[in-house]
């Protein structure tokens, strides 16, 4: 029978604050945001890192947080739905999904948010076809495809038309 992991102190950071957690390092990443943190945009999907659902950003990189050990994330910039923007205050990529209702179920919308964040802090103006690209890894079962591209080129300062 194998060894239990042994818990230790991980120091995450987590949208700008700083969080002590006990929790093995070979932890998902996922686990700790909403079970330790109560951040519950990133949402617990497939497990296996495909679906998107999940996605954070690691130093500004999408990164799919249920197939990343917390552990490895130590001493880097984590940041959540909940950190892009709030209620009063949201991120222009979170503006652009509500004024161009990308959204049905919901449950794929952190993901392509999160990844759409990643994509504008790298390519602030990409084409139809880059940002097709860059979220072709994030589904969403619920067919708003044509909503999010919009918000994705609205956040762009594109056309959303």
């Amino acid at each position: 029978m194998p060894a239990k992991p042994t818990p230790s102190v991980l120091r995450l950071t987590v949208n700008g604050r700083s969080h002590d957690v006990t929790a093995a390092p070979e932890t998902p990443l996922i686990y700790i945001l909403r079970n330790d943190l109560g951040l519950n945009g990133p949402k617990f999907g497939c497990g296996l890192g495909e679906c998107g659902a999940c996605t954070v950003l690691i130093d500004g990189v999408a990164a799919r947080s249920c197939v990343i050990p917390a552990g490895a994330c130590t001493g880097r910039a984590i940041v959540t739905l909940e950190g892009l923007g709030g209620r009063d205050n949201p991120d222009p990529v979170q503006q652009a999904f509500i004024d161009e209702q990308a959204a049905q179920c919901g449950y794929c919308l952190n993901g392509m948010i999160m990844t759409a964040k990643a994509l504008l802090t790298r390519n602030p103006h990409p084409t139809e076809t880059e940002i097709a690209e860059a979220l072709r890894y994030n589904l969403c079962r619920c067919g708003t495809h044509v909503e999010i591209l919009r918000a994705v080129l609205r956040a762009a300062g594109g056309s959303a038309a």
